[in-house]
């Protein structure tokens, strides 16, 4: 990442958002570029020199999943936070297991994209691709084969159900970033899963009995009262690893 002002390349083809979101942005400390579509996009991230991309989704011509997912197809690590709508929670997982960092639900505040931004700063790790990219991860004793949806503690493969693991798998992504209960349903269920925070409370029990994880002291998820939770052990990459018996992948799926 650039050392002074980052560079942030703005991606939407709606001019009164880049007029009025580029100005925030650069008050904020970003160095903004604009492009107006994916291809521009593309080539923008191409030229070097860029540190976060902020990519609309709804684009004519090549909209901002297949930018994401040409980005990634060509070697592209950049992070990428998305630009959606609320109706879009299929869009939204599938993006996300493509490889885009995070996302913001359109209307948002600027506050909070700035935010997310500067999250997603901090968690990527230079040279390589960001946790949101990288196919494996491992956490102390904890390995999480994100692809084939498997985890391992100590060497040995642990059960989750698929809401377990897609809870883990954004907290594992997002380490000692507070994440909200409202934030967790709408990453793992949806906004058109009628489900409350109980199914979350549910959910990080199961993980936290699975994973031996002591509330009072935790190695691995920490309680935020009244806000959500935290994936409080370091992350790293192992990109181009493969899991134990990985031959046997588990079908798995958000829902």
């Amino acid at each position: 990442m650039s050392t002074e002002r980052p560079a942030l390349l703005l991606v939407d083809d709606d001019p009164g958002i880049t007029s009025g979101l580029s100005p925030i942005l650069a008050r904020d400390g970003f160095a903004v570029t604009i492009a107006e579509d994916g291809a521009a996009a593309l080539e923008a991230v191409a030229a070097g020199s860029i540190d976060i991309v902020v990519l609309d989704v709804m684009m004519p011509g090549l909209d901002g999943r297949e930018t994401l997912r040409r980005l990634r197809r060509d070697g592209h690590t950049v992070p990428v936070v998305l630009l959606t709508s609320v109706g879009e929670a299929a869009e939204r997982a599938r993006a996300l297991d493509e490889g885009a960092d995070d996302y913001l639900n359109k209307p948002f505040d600027a506050g909070e994209l700035i935010s997310r931004v500067r999250a997603v700063l901090r968690r990527t790790s230079s040279g390589g691709p960001t946790l949101a990219s990288a196919p494996v991860l491992i956490a102390g004793e904890l390995k999480v084969d994100r692809s084939a949806r498997r985890a391992w503690l100590s060497g040995r493969e642990v059960a989750l159900t698929p809401k377990a693991f897609a809870l883990l798998d954004h907290l594992i992504t997002h380490p000692d970033e507070v994440v909200s209960k409202p934030r967790l349903l709408e990453v793992v269920w949806g906004y058109d899963d009628p489900v409350g925070t109980r199914a979350i409370d549910h959910r990080i029990s199961e993980l936290r009995r699975v994973l031996a994880d002591d509330p009072a002291h935790p190695r691995w998820i920490r309680t935020v009262p009244g806000v959500g939770y935290a994936f409080v052990a370091p992350v790293s990459q192992a990109a181009g690893s493969q899991a134990p018996g990985s031959q046997r992948p588990l079908s798995q799926g958000l829902r």
